[in-house]
């Protein structure tokens, strides 16, 4: 995606969150248990500070969050911090480096990429708090979406930080599961106990996978990110799972892992 269109999405998305949370900064989050819709607004807040800082400072700050957030009330927090974001994203090239978790991409463009899948996924989590009809995810933003989870969240994330996924992978046994969205774009991920390996996939092979998560671009993404949580307005058909049950139950556990 385009770096105008990621901006635009991050703002879209940092605004339904706002005007959605702040009916109700009490309403519990199902699909964050423990958090309040306060909870989760001072979380995106301080994610959105971490990075602004971040690429103010070419270094991560430390120690994080800093104390004094505390005392600021959530939604102005979210205010300020998006603020912040926003204005050190426009005052940088997407090419230039700022330290980011993901060794191979050390770009600005990797933190705006990233906060606008962060902002879309949260804003979700505060409609699912509030009862609130799920807005549209635009299909761009889902494919991108789910692009990132399954090659940086999970590929990445168990190459990189192996030992965090020992118990997850330790029955692994070299399964295949195909996500495939309706005309667009499919991945094979294999589960070894060393690590899970996202490769694209033509759709040729598809048929040789253990299982199958097929769907729209936008109910996928909620499935990977465990948001697939009624109540939604749209009127797409719901994910389609279907294959080994132990493949699935496999990479569930991963994806857990991975994102939490």
């Amino acid at each position: 995606m385009e770096r105008s269109r990621l901006l635009e999405c991050l703002a879209d998305d940092y605004l339904r969150l706002r005007t959605v949370a702040g009916r109700d900064l009490t309403a519990p989050v199902p699909s964050c248990p423990e958090w309040t819709t306060a909870d989760l607004v001072r979380h995106v807040a301080e994610v959105y500070l971490h990075k602004a800082m971040t690429m103010r400072a070419a270094a991560f700050p430390d120690p994080w969050p800093p104390e004094h957030l505390a005392a600021e009330e959530s939604v102005a927090l979210l205010d300020r911090a998006y603020g912040e974001l926003i204005d050190e994203f426009a005052r940088r090239a997407d090419a230039e480096a700022t330290p980011t978790w993901h060794k191979p991409d050390q770009t600005v463009r990797f933190w705006i990429r990233r906060m606008a899948q962060e902002s879309v996924i949260h804003r979700i989590d505060a409609e699912l708090a509030l009862g609130a009809p799920v807005a549209p995810i635009p299909d761009d933003l889902a494919v991108d979406g789910i692009d990132e989870v399954l090659k940086l969240f999970v590929d990445y994330g168990t190459h990189a930080w192996p030992g965090e996924f020992t118990t997850t992978l330790s029955a692994a046994k070299g399964r295949t599961l195909a996500v495939q969205v309706t005309d667009g774009p499919a991945w094979l991920v294999r589960t070894d106990p060393d690590a899970v390996t996202v490769t694209d996939a033509a759709p040729s092979a598809l048929s040789e996978a253990d299982a199958l998560i097929h769907g729209a671009p936008a109910p996928v993404l909620r499935w990977l990110w465990a948001r697939e949580s009624i109540p939604t307005d749209d009127a797409q058909p719901p994910v389609t799972v279907e294959g080994d049950e132990e493949a699935l139950r496999e990479f569930r556990s991963v994806l857990v892992a991975s994102t939490q």
